[in-house]
């Protein structure tokens, strides 16, 4: 179930409730009775397990050449002419 962080505008307490998606959200806060504002907040995801690597490429992203030898792929440092991170 997600949990979902309200703010109250009267005494400006923040809430986490764990709700379902299809439950209507909160309208007065449990403290002061004012009005509650849902927040929208960053959500913790982590990847796990042998296949994620953190910058999208596996350890072995490198290209083989015309011998069949395996070169390291490049690092983004912008000189590469076709690379979009070099515009």
């Amino acid at each position: 179930m997600p949990v979902y962080e309200y703010k109250c505008s009267s005494c400006e307490k923040v809430f986490e409730v764990q709700q379902k998606i299809s439950d209507p959200p909160l309208r007065n806060c449990s403290e002061c009775g004012g009005e509650m504002k849902k927040l929208v907040s960053a959500s913790a995801f982590h990847l796990k397990g042998g296949g994620w690597y953190a910058d999208g490429y596996s350890a072995d992203s490198g290209k083989k050449d015309k011998s069949g030898e395996s070169k390291p792929a490049p690092s983004c440092g912008g000189g590469c002419s076709g690379c979009p991170a070099a515009s």
